[in-house]
């Protein structure tokens, strides 16, 4: 009898990494991947410093789809996109109505940038940058163009900022914070990577919540909720990303901010997986590289018959600022504690300890980075 496949719905880092995965602990057992683009695989995080590398969307991708098929002896759809899921006959069906059969079933979904519901007639021409085609459209946009503005001063933000500063744009940034990476941050680090990012030419608008795009001649301008304006060639939005839960939903899969799972990555379905940005676990999202290449480690084992719960120590982020080098590994935001500043001309130290004095998080900005491995060693797991 035909054994029927293990399907993936997604080709990004957290679908190809699972994929990959499992292909190191069974040979001969279908897998098929749903791509909604062309499949090809490229590096995400690339994405938001390839100017200062020279990177166009060419270099960038790494394999196409045929030769990721090759590598994972999988079929691989492009362009197919999942219209439905449907858990009580194993099935999901494609927007052209065909129907496959899976054994088991990942969601690999993703997330998708937020739109800020803005008033005005430019608010078309915003731009936001979730993949390689959203970046190749963005790269012949900017071609003779000088002045571009990036709404959102977070990790996504401040990284494009920086790359196209040193790539001889001239750089705004607006945000609501008072300060960059203001999630991330305490407010001296805060202020020291912005002080590093204003000495390459960008400028900052915090405090500021944009309320109007409007075309004015070959320009976009944006009103401000205080009054001011300013004008730019290009708009780009970097306001954090949503999960895409809404195929999940409406199979009757559990949601919350993401699709909801335990530690084997397991849904309220027993054949049902997700992960990656689509995947909330302990009430928690983790949209970064680390927790993703974790996570796919342990649901390719869960996956060939070995049930592993996934563990996830604590991963810190490296932020993609050569201006000011920064590591953070940010403190669970529902516990309480508070941060312990430690400044220099060249470097700020922050360390989060709780009320019995554990250390819980840190940031490292400028000279002090290179103390990561022995603060992280003595940082608790996220998820044990």
């Amino acid at each position: 009898m035909k054994q029927n496949p293990i399907i993936i719905i997604g080709s990004g880092l957290a679908g190809y990494t699972v994929a990959r995965e499992f292909r190191k602990l069974e040979s001969e057992v279908p897998i098929i991947i749903l791509s909604a683009d062309h499949g090809g695989f490229y590096s995400k995080p690339m994405l938001s410093n390839a100017l200062a590398k020279n990177k166009t969307p060419d270099t960038l991708l790494n394999y196409s789809s045929e030769q990721m098929a090759k590598q994972m002896q999988a079929v691989i759809h492009p362009f197919s996109n999942v219209i439905a899921i449907n858990p009580s006959d194993k099935n999901i069906t494609l927007q052209n109505r065909e129907k496959i059969n899976y054994d088991q079933l990942v969601l690999a979904l993703g997330a998708n940038q937020i739109r800020l519901p803005l008033e005005g007639d430019g608010t078309d021409e915003i731009l936001s940058i979730n993949n390689l085609d959203d970046y190749c459209y963005f790269w012949n946009m900017i071609k003779k163009k000088k002045d571009i503005a990036i709404i959102g001063a977070g990790l996504i933000g401040c990284e494009f900022a920086n790359d196209l500063a040193v790539a001889g744009y001239n750089v705004n940034v607006v945000d609501i914070s008072e300060h960059p990476l203001g999630k991330l941050l305490p407010n001296a680090g805060g202020i020291f990577l912005q002080k590093k990012l204003e000495a390459i030419g960008v400028s900052f608008h915090f405090r500021s919540i944009t309320k109007r795009v409007q075309k004015i001649g070959k320009k976009l301008q944006l009103t401000f909720s205080n009054g001011k304006i300013l004008q730019t060639d290009i708009l780009l939005t970097a306001t954090g990303l949503i999960p895409n839960i809404s195929l999940a939903k409406e199979a009757g899969i559990k949601v919350n901010h993401g699709i909801v799972v335990n530690q084997l990555l397991q849904t309220n379905y027993s054949n049902i997986y997700a992960l990656g940005d689509c995947a909330e676990i302990n009430s928690r999202i983790l949209p970064f590289v680390m927790p993703i290449m974790h996570a796919a480690r342990a649901l390719a084992a869960t996956l060939s018959k070995n049930p592993t719960p996934v563990q996830y120590p604590a991963m810190p982020v490296l932020v993609k600022t050569p201006a000011c080098p920064t590591v953070v590994s940010p403190p669970n935001p529902d516990i309480n504690g508070k941060w312990t500043v430690q400044e220099t001309t060249d470097s700020v130290k922050a360390l989060f300890h709780d009320s019995e004095n554990n250390l819980l998080g840190y940031a490292l900005l400028g000279t002090v980075i290179n103390e990561k491995n022995i603060l992280t060693k003595a940082l608790p797991p996220i998820i044990k």
